[in-house]
């Protein structure tokens, strides 16, 4: 038994997956008993003996994962399909150790802490290629591509400033506590359960059901489902194949802690160009950096902690130069303020350190908008995401999340907002 702790029935609501969003409720009758996960064909290649490991003296957290695989090898065409496919891109793990390089110490614990299958661990590696700011045209984001439901029902919270799917802890939780849940909905079916984190429990369950009703077997890959989740568990037993086996190449990373998080308590601003620039590729959930809103934490190189919380602590005022600023006058309100600049009443008063929605005329309040950067571009005739990106200098993530947008199709005369840092 994986799990340590239980996790109840979720209520009706939208239960959608990384890459794919069809809306679908959860079915009201039972849980279909799956069929044990005897998933590896007869004819499974004679598995290679591993010498035993200790996985926390081991300097590689890849070999780290490797002392603890546990689902067996498989000689299933779409497996060995996928192992062909790794094999031929011999340079696909060097950029993928690169961008887990700051995550991966971090989910490995958080997989051992539950213990749940380590292969959990790789998830990130089919999903996004540990690629933290992914955007998918499926309102999917983020290394562990959560949708907006899945997001909303496990409390990670997004706002116009902080998109917690983007972030390391905030999404790794929410992910693991939906495995969880898909785990016990399908009765111990691991297979069963990472499928469902692609499509869906409901369609995975009514698969179940159809071959039940034909007398078919049940396991995944006897499943009718669609390309997308039947190519899906085949490429994270692929990878954990080449892993266990070392037949691949898994650039080494350090078997330590790379981040750690420091809690953040109202706003903040880093007015330290160096020190946001730093930052920023760690913290892609905080939207419109350099201004810290929203966001419960951030995250920071593990061995600068003390540091940023040392700052932090000691922030007692912030160079507002660089952002805009407002008179108050006859007949405004915080709340009329915040609508006119779309930002928030509670966002308005933590970047002013009020206390109380009491404002006077002629009180000067500070906007967390970087001043007179930002810029309204209309869509013209040709122009795609990418070019506007490139025209200002910006990331397609940032143009998305900006202007909360879900795919890459733009309308003609369609109204984008930009900001652009002032240094």
């Amino acid at each position: 038994m994986y799990l340590n702790r239980f996790i109840r029935i979720l209520p009706l609501i939208v239960i959608l997956s990384g890459c794919e969003t069809t809306p679908e409720q959860p079915s009201s009758q039972p849980a279909i008993k799956a069929e044990p996960a005897t998933i590896v064909s007869k004819q499974s290649e004679p598995i290679e003996k591993i010498a035993p490991l200790n996985a926390k003296e081991l300097d590689d957290v890849w070999q780290r994962i490797r002392a603890q695989l546990t689902f067996a090898n498989s000689s299933h065409p779409d497996v060995q399909k996928r192992i062909a496919w790794y094999l031929s891109h011999p340079n696909y793990m060097d950029e993928i150790s690169r961008r887990a390089e700051p995550y991966l110490y971090y989910i490995v614990t958080e997989v051992e802490k539950r213990d749940l299958p380590i292969e959990l661990a790789l998830m990130p590696l089919i999903e996004s290629d540990f690629d933290a700011s992914a955007y998918s045209h499926k309102h999917a984001s983020g290394l562990w591509q959560l949708t907006p439901s899945i997001a909303k029902y496990f409390k990670v919270k997004i706002s116009p400033w902080y998109d917690g799917r983007q972030d390391v802890i905030d999404s790794t939780r929410a992910a693991l506590d939906f495995m969880e849940y898909l785990y016990k909905r399908f009765d111990g079916d691991w297979y069963h359960a990472i499928a469902a984190y692609n499509l869906g429990e409901g369609r995975v369950l009514r698969a179940i059901s159809n071959n039940k009703k034909q007398g078919k077997p049940t396991d995944f890959f006897s499943l009718k489902l669609p390309k997308q989740t039947s190519q899906y568990v085949p490429k994270l037993l692929a990878a954990a194949q080449l892993l266990k086996n070392q037949k691949m190449a898994f650039p080494a990373i350090a078997n330590k802690d790379a981040i750690a998080k420091v809690a953040i308590s109202g706003s903040v601003i880093l007015d330290n160009k160096a020190q946001w620039q730093q930052l920023e590729s760690l913290n892609y959930g905080v939207i419109r950096f350099p201004a810290i809103i929203d966001a419960p934490h951030i995250v920071v190189p593990a061995s600068e902690k003390v540091q940023f919380e040392t700052m932090i602590a000691n922030q007692k005022s912030n160079d507002y130069n660089q952002w805009q600023h407002y008179t108050v006058k006859r007949g405004d309100s915080l709340s009329v303020i915040a609508k006119r600049y779309k930002v928030s009443v509670s966002q308005l008063k933590a970047f002013n350190n009020l206390k109380s929605s009491t404002i006077r005329i002629g009180q000067k309040l500070v906007l967390p908008q970087l001043a007179d950067t930002q810029i309204e571009h209309k869509v013209k005739s040709g122009e795609s995401l990418w070019k506007i990106a490139n025209h200002y200098k910006v990331s397609i993530t940032k143009l998305k999340q900006w202007n909360s947008l879900s795919g890459d199709r733009l309308k003609v005369g369609e109204k984008l907002t930009v900001f652009l840092s002032a240094s």
